[in-house]
């Protein structure tokens, strides 16, 4: 039976521009989860900054605008429905020949900015080729690269490739997504980059402050489904807002000039009836 349950999102994220720069924000609630959402979902700036949206080449939805100097301040916060069930698990879930995948995964075979294939092929036929079973397989990657990658945030590099973290053995969630996307594309699983909001529900907390997250789809049997090499088990409440071939094609911000971060805080939190209770007293009051 499924159990539904409402997730409150959103960030607190804030850039020191220096002069009129020009940026594109991927910041938005993914189109095909838009559908679930509870409240408003709007992105705000501060100064009245101007901007629109469009969509990427993945139908991803991208906010343009041109920050003036000073402070940029970008908020949100929302509400969105969730069914509550874990990520799938389908064992039976088998690889399809070359052939037979649709146009569009073709692209998610090929080497990009961050999932170099060239380098780890060898490396990825040898150590999973021999596994039947397209499930068993992309499982066997998650497993891999969760035990061989030492996760921290102080790890965190912006132009690290999959084979770079496979040598250095260190990294955050891209970097452990980025290694397994790259490993699976090796043996001919179409694999994509995901992020976006992955609270802790039905977890123990993370002290951590929140983040956004990255994880990635594999397609097996006619359909994408989803896996986490850095936490290697089924989570709930995933909220994705983007999808590519790597994290370049996901970047929550991509600024044309100097633009340093100032401010960035992420919440992601189930909401409870406690909470609700607590809400319709301060509206009460």
């Amino acid at each position: 039976m499924e159990t539904a349950l409402k997730i409150r999102a959103g960030y607190d994220i804030a850039f020191q521009c220096f002069q009129d720069t020009p940026m594109v924000l991927m910041l938005s609630v993914h189109p095909l989860r838009q559908r679930d959402l509870l409240t408003e979902h709007r992105i705000r700036l501060s100064n009245e900054v101007a901007s629109h949206d469009y969509l990427d080449a993945f139908g991803n939805i991208c906010t343009r605008l041109v920050a003036p100097p000073g402070l940029l301040e970008i908020r949100n916060d929302f509400v969105i429905h969730d069914s509550g069930q874990l990520d799938a698990v389908v064992p039976d879930a088998q690889q399809w020949d070359i052939s037979a995948l649709p146009d569009e995964a073709l692209v998610y075979l090929l080497g990009s900015r961050y999932c170099d294939t060239q380098k780890l092929s060898d490396l990825a036929w040898s150590l999973f080729g021999g596994i039947n079973g397209g499930w068993q397989r992309v499982q066997a990657v998650c497993d891999y690269v969760h035990n061989c990658i030492q996760f921290g945030y102080h790890h965190a590099r912006c132009d690290r490739t999959a084979s770079e973290c496979h040598a250095e053995r260190i990294g955050v969630c891209r970097d452990f997504a980025h290694l397994a996307v790259t490993l699976c594309r090796c043996i001919n699983i179409p694999a994509r980059y995901c992020t976006g909001y992955l609270g802790d529900i039905g977890v123990p907390r993370n002290p951590a402050p929140m983040d956004f997250s990255a994880w990635f789809e594999g397609f097996l049997d006619g359909r994408w489904f989803t896996f986490d090499a850095r936490h290697n088990h089924p989570r709930i409440g995933r909220i994705v807002m983007a999808r590519g071939r790597d994290a370049a094609d996901v970047a929550i911000s991509t600024s044309f000039g100097p633009a340093p971060l100032a401010r960035f805080t992420v919440v992601t939190d189930e909401v409870t009836n406690e909470d609700r209770a607590q809400r319709g007293l301060k509206e009460a009051a």
